[in-house]
């Protein structure tokens, strides 16, 4: 899938119209996969450029002291802009300002689009954990199933805190460990019980299930969804 760069709305020509049908034909693209249930990466793409030109949108002075000048990158941590001069151009800046204001609203369309979508995944997890829980959760490890359940993906997790623009984060990291086939013999408390003989590096990990009775695209909403997911619910639980 084409996608577009950091600073495609100031990158050669600043037209409207070009700068309309380069977005509008990028966001087609996008929508296409969201009509497939397909969410990632796209939908943190379209997040990440809206937020740009919002903090473009409301440095508007900042910019109307800096312009016009040709926007050369962005150091997204510290969003500070790196601009190379050029003459003087009143009407680009007009330009560029129509440009980013119409692609925000068009932008923020498609958030919510994908937004409905993630919103509708998550809502139909269900969360809980497999046997006790010990006092530190930030490690361990997490069962993924769908549809009838019979397949129950196992993964090792990791939480760690990190911090953007003065404020915390938590992030997850994620390991694929191996596939189990679920039945009557073979529960959730059995397949710990494996896991564990397997894998002593957590003498006392703390495990948690995931499930949902319908089928989404694995890769692309699943399970970055319910990783997202399960980092609320241990967040919420601390």
């Amino acid at each position: 899938m084409k996608t577009l760069s950091e600073t495609w709305f100031a990158e050669g020509y600043v037209d409207f119209e070009l700068k309309k049908y380069t977005l509008l034909a990028y966001l087609k693209e996008v929508n296409k996969y969201f009509n497939e249930n397909k969410l990632y990466p796209q939908l943190s793409e379209v997040i990440f450029h809206y937020n740009n030109l919002m903090a473009l949108r409301n440095n508007k002075k900042y910019l109307q002291e800096q312009f016009p000048k040709k926007l050369t990158g962005i150091q997204i941590r510290q969003l500070q802009l790196l601009y190379e001069q050029i003459i003087e151009d009143d009407e680009m800046m007009q330009e560029l300002e129509d440009i980013i204001n119409y692609s925000a609203d068009e932008i923020k369309t498609t958030i919510s689009s994908g937004t409905a979508i993630y919103e509708f995944v998550e809502e139909k997890l269900t969360i809980f954990p497999v046997g006790l829980v010990p006092l530190d959760s930030n490690e361990g490890y997490f069962f993924l199933s769908e549809g009838s359940y019979r397949n129950t993906r196992v993964y090792q997790y990791k939480l760690s805190i990190f911090e953007k623009h003065d404020e915390k984060f938590r992030a997850i990291r994620t390991e694929f460990l191996d596939q189990w086939t679920r039945n009557i013999a073979n529960s959730y408390e059995n397949i710990k019980s494996e896991l564990l003989k397997l894998r002593r590096d957590l003498p006392n990990p703390a495990v948690y299930s995931i499930e949902t009775d319908l089928s989404f695209p694995y890769d692309e909403t699943l399970l970055p969804v319910a990783k997202r997911r399960l980092v609320r619910y241990l967040s919420t639980a601390a």
